[in-house]
């Protein structure tokens, strides 16, 4: 066929040939989506699509006001799950690229990955998981919101990774294993800056060990662990990390857990954060009883809450459970009614 007759969609494709690894996962060879699309553009490959979708989805908008561990914060500089996000998009696509795998699909998973993340980080995560039979699991919900309550019909692939980015689970995929390790390099850095800036630990707190091999400057430290998946993983068809590397990676997160993530400090505001949860869970509940049949109430309450972000969590807290004040007339109101006075009298 004539280059010049290929649409922009097929030269791309082609060139995912010419260019990629031998491992990397190919547009052309996705194993498609649930309903075949009936538009045709043909500017973007797959994999691309499944990328804007997602960036053009609501869900994804509501992750600026979704807590990361700090909870509602008012100072701008700290994480929430949007930047998380886009942090854990730009360090997957670096080592897809050094590594020759699918940009692309690199991107649309890490984009859609915390989707189902619930306000409050993995406090609120851990309040539905207490309260639902089955339990509660981010991942199950973010392949929920773009299979159900989105309904963004993605590839395979891109649903495949967003469901196993959560470590213990095996992804099908080589770009999905490089957003696996992406999430977990990118929250720990972010999280040490984060808990810093919080006064709640120093870069001196550090585990000496750990500062030794990555380096005690964040920039540093970041860039030997995006390294250490590029080097090991160069031309194999499985993405992996140094056993070196990867047991101070563990060894400055199980750190991280003990002096951050369950630090009373930085938790001191959960118990609030849990009942505001609780309560919504439990009022929504009782409120549909008379609408739905009972073995579908907890999901569609689970649907909602988890969507919420953490101030609108607040406010539908407080609209529904904090008594308000009788309304009072303003003084405004005096002045418009002494002057509509004046001109009948006139």
């Amino acid at each position: 066929m004539n280059t010049e007759c290929k649409t922009v969609k097929e030269q791309l494709e082609e060139r995912e040939y010419e260019i990629l690894s031998p491992y990397a996962t190919k547009c052309k060879d996705s194993k498609g989506r649930k309903r075949k699309r009936e538009e045709q553009f043909e500017i973007r490959t797959e994999f691309q699509r499944d990328r804007d979708k997602i960036l053009h989805s609501k869900s994804f908008r509501r992750l600026k006001h979704k807590t990361q561990v700090f909870l509602s914060p008012y100072n701008d500089h700290f994480r929430t799950r949007l930047t998380h996000t886009l942090e854990v998009s730009q360090i997957g696509r670096t080592m897809a690229r050094a590594l020759r795998l699918n940009e692309d699909l690199v991107e649309a998973i890490a984009l859609g990955h915390d989707l189902g993340h619930t306000a409050f980080g993995h406090c609120g995560e851990g309040t539905l998981d207490e309260l639902l039979p089955n339990g509660f699991h981010h991942n199950l919900q973010s392949v929920r919101v773009v299979e159900v309550l989105e309904d963004m019909n993605l590839c395979k692939e891109t649903v495949d990774g967003i469901l196993t980015h959560t470590w213990g689970y095996k992804p099908k995929t080589p770009e999905a294993q490089v957003v696996q390790y992406a999430d977990k390099i990118a929250y720990i850095n972010h999280d040490i800056e984060d808990s810093i800036r919080a006064g709640i630990i120093s870069e001196d707190d550090l585990p000496q060990d750990c500062v030794k091999y990555f380096s005690s400057n964040q920039s540093a430290r970041l860039g030997k662990m995006i390294t250490d998946v590029i080097t090991s993983s160069m031309d194999k068809p499985k993405v992996t990390m140094s056993e070196e590397g990867w047991f101070y990676v563990t060894k400055l997160r199980t750190w991280m857990f003990d002096n951050v993530y369950l630090d009373p400090i930085a938790k001191a505001e959960e118990k609030k954060a849990k009942n505001i949860i609780k309560s919504l869970f439990e009022y929504y509940t009782e409120k549909l009883e008379a609408y739905c049949n009972k073995s579908e109430i907890p999901t569609i309450v689970t649907d909602y809450i988890s969507g919420m972000s953490d101030q609108y969590a607040i406010r539908r807290y407080l609209d529904l459970f904090i008594p308000k004040p009788l309304a009072e007339s303003s003084n405004d109101e005096a002045l418009f009614r002494k002057i509509q006075d004046e001109i009948h009298q006139v």
